[in-house]
């Protein structure tokens, strides 16, 4: 069946997720369910303790057993360890046909990939992935097929139901001996716990896994003890250090320097750029160069940005800091910087997962965003986004909350570098889509500036504007010109992933890429 992006999706993965083909960004408004609810045991008997003695005595006392489904949350990125110390316990039991249900897994998580091998763990579920995971999905070693969901669509999967979390394991930089957890206070901070908070609340047995245990009662939670069924102290949860890695280091890179030169260009000579607008970047080099010269000029024409929204860099605090911002709404922290000023800053603010992206609820942060500005790793001529699959068929990224922001704010722009390395990054056909081109209203490379034809109304706007514009055929052919069409990549048959749009419907699969040798080595 072919959906509204012009891909091809297999009945079979429609009868084996009970799915629909993606029919479109807005195609659900106004749907009406039921959410779903967790089963609780309740505490009246106030000298039990919910302290337990280690991730052993948690599992057991959750009940632990083969096909059950255990999430985890990101926050610590890849300086994360509780992933990993949950999954060896499990291996250790003998338990198998695990499910994970992720925000997001990395790198750090590349000692799981065993456990994939020898079927301790069949499924997962998760914004995207990245290392020795990524490898193991693509190359068919993943029993069952890994779903691929945005921030908004890992929520709204939750509460609605259609996932059903057997136990969370929350890594709580500080926590009570009764559950409440906090983001902040201990020597491992991580700035907020956003995408925790739907795994706290829809599971049914909840681990608060801490290595700082604090006097009762440890408020304002971020999580609340009526949620929690256990607390586990252990030595380390994870390392702070390692949150600001990858793409979430700022750049010192000319391109592109340049390119987020063009995107405040482009911002400020729109409708959009006035007293009080909404703004969220992503955490490409780029984007957060973006950030830094959009705010010399908000100094310079003495605007203020009213809302600053998402994933929270250094940057966006700085300007917090000079009063430039006047709310800073957080689901993550990137960087110290972040982290140290919603432990400061009264007008930094923690919020959940749900209330920032989850589309089937009664209305999202997303939808109120003036501006987005995000990266890619492909973008195709119809505008439709890669994020999650590289040019050469590995999974090897995420989701996070691109699609989400892409169909909320009034003005999303895509950065990226006309080439990554030798490969187009504009192209016929993306990879794989993860947002759909829809959404996407301009395309910045270090080449030129497309828009959307859909958007005639920012075309008019910029007529005038000195910025080099042209269409995406014109990108995509100099990159062509540049280093040659390139060949398809070669997948076998066997579809090994899904890419749900953030309603839940299908807007892509992956493949399993054809003759490539793998190997469990991790460092």
């Amino acid at each position: 069946m072919i959906n509204a992006v012009g891909r091809e999706i297999p009945e079979e993965v429609l009868k084996a997720t009970g799915k629909e083909p993606f029919k479109g960004v807005y195609a659900y408004d106004n749907y009406e369910y039921t959410k779903a609810a967790p089963t609780v045991r309740t505490l009246n008997d106030p000298t039990r303790s919910k302290l337990v003695e280690n991730i052993h005595d948690a599992l057991v006392k959750c009940g632990i057993k083969d096909g059950m489904v255990l999430s985890f949350h990101h926050h610590f990125r890849e300086g994360d360890y509780v992933v990993n110390m949950v999954m060896e316990e499990v291996h250790k039991m003998g338990i198998k046909d695990i499910t994970i249900c992720a925000s997001s897994l990395g790198k750090a998580h590349d000692p799981i990939v065993p456990y994939i091998e020898d079927g301790t763990i069949t499924g997962i579920q998760s914004s995207g992935v990245r290392g020795k995971i990524g490898e193991a999905i693509s190359t068919g070693r993943l029993k069952n097929l890994a779903i691929m969901r945005s921030h908004g669509g890992r929520v709204r999967a939750i509460e609605s139901g259609e996932v059903h979390i057997d136990i969370a394991f929350i890594g709580a930089p500080t926590c009570d001996e009764y559950g409440n957890m906090r983001a902040n206070g201990g020597k491992s901070d991580c700035g907020v716990l956003s995408y925790a908070m739907v795994d706290a609340q829809y599971a049914d047995k909840v681990v608060a896994v801490t290595d700082c245990l604090v006097p009762f009662p440890n408020i304002p939670a971020s999580i609340s003890m009526v949620d929690v069924d256990y607390v586990c102290v252990v030595d380390e949860i994870g390392n702070p250090a390692k949150i600001a890695t990858g793409a979430a280091k700022p750049t010192t890179d000319v391109r592109k320097i340049m390119m987020a030169d063009y995107c405040t260009k482009f911002v400020v000579n729109t409708p959009y750029f006035k007293e009080g607008f909404s703004y969220q970047t992503g955490v490409g080099g780029a984007s957060i160069a973006s950030t830094i010269s959009l705010g010399k000029i908000m100094e310079e024409r003495g605007i203020h940005m009213g809302l600053g929204l998402g994933g929270i860099t250094t940057p966006m605090c700085e300007l917090l800091a000079k009063g430039l911002v006047n709310k800073l709404v957080d689901t993550q922290d990137f960087d110290q910087g972040a982290i140290e000023s919603i432990k400061t800053n009264p007008n930094h603010f923690e919020i959940s997962a749900s209330e920032y992206a989850n589309p089937f609820n009664k209305g999202a942060y997303v939808n109120k965003l003036d501006f987005v500005i995000l990266a890619s790793l492909e973008v195709d001529v119809n505008f439709n986004c890669n994020v999650v699959v590289g040019s050469d068929g590995m999974i090897t990224g995420a989701q996070g909350g691109h699609p989400d922001t892409a169909a909320g704010a009034k003005c999303t722009i895509v950065i990226a570098p006309l080439l990554q390395g030798r490969i187009p990054a504009i192209c016929t056909n993306v990879t794989t889509v993860t947002t759909p081109g829809e959404s996407v209203d301009v395309v910045i490379t270090d080449y030129g500036i497309a828009i959307n034809p859909r958007r005639q109304d920012l075309i008019e706007c910029m007529k005038d504007v000195d910025l080099p514009f042209c269409t995406i055929e014109e990108l995509r052919d100099k990159a062509y010109a540049m280093v040659g069409t390139p060949d398809p990549v070669q997948f076998d048959d066997r579809i090994v992933g899904v890419i749900e749009a953030r309603d839940g419907t299908i807007i892509d699969v992956v493949r399993k890429i054809k003759d490539y040798e793998f190997t469990t080595d991790v460092e």
